[in-house]
């Protein structure tokens, strides 16, 4: 069978030799992988389709600081060791997105509806009691309400694409409640039972984080 007639992890092509895990593995303990080992974060949300906003999928950000005022994260489709990267987000504070003229503002989002709606949340490792990682959580969250993001997805695992394919995507977040339609409820509340938590109670912890002040374009 050839490699176009074949599927692997969600993607045209065939599985991997022994010789290509072999290869891999001394890889990994051989080569300095820096930038992938600054990743300090994993975020979980939804996200919309600039030019189709009925259009929603999931995205499992993972994130490193390049300073105060930078964060660019990589996107997957899960967080599985076999997941898509099928985007990225670049994260900037409120100070350097004041910089951007209005034609450029229009490509970034505010993440306030994510944070304070509690669709945002930071999964929680295996083992870690859930009073202790809530807080950590909440923290995390005072630090990303303020943030603009810029996000494109080069993979549109939602529509069944094997590979990367066309033009890469404008995303947005959402910003109000009803926004998504069903197909987004649906997938909130899968995603919720996944991870085991609630929408709701995080919604109710996060009711004293500030609420910015949106700038207009996004």
């Amino acid at each position: 069978m050839s490699s176009v007639e074949q599927e692997t992890n969600g993607a045209t092509g065939r599985p991997l030799t022994a010789q290509s895990k072999a290869l891999e593995a001394g890889a990994s303990m051989v080569q300095n992988f820096a930038p992938v080992k600054s990743i300090c974060a994993h975020l979980n949300a939804f996200h919309v389709y600039a030019d189709e906003p009925n259009r929603c999928v999931e995205a499992n950000h993972y994130c490193t600081h390049l300073n105060e005022d930078v964060r660019q994260c990589i996107i997957y489709d899960s967080p599985g060791s076999n997941a898509r990267l099928i985007g990225v987000e670049y994260m900037i504070s409120p100070a350097l997105y004041n910089t951007l003229d209005a034609s450029e503002r229009k490509l970034w989002h505010s993440h306030v509806y994510e944070v304070k709606s509690g669709m945002l949340i930071m999964p929680s490792p295996s083992g870690m009691p859930n009073p202790a990682w809530e807080v950590a959580e909440t923290k995390e969250m005072e630090d990303v309400v303020g943030l603009y993001g810029k996000t494109y997805h080069f993979w549109q695992v939602d529509r069944g694409d094997k590979l990367p394919l066309g033009e890469p995507a404008l995303m947005m977040s959402l910003t109000q409640d009803g926004q998504g339609g069903d197909g987004l409820k649906k997938m909130w509340r899968e995603r919720d039972e996944k991870y085991g938590v609630s929408t709701e109670v995080k919604k109710e912890k996060r009711e004293g984080i500030e609420e910015p002040k949106v700038h207009g374009g996004e």
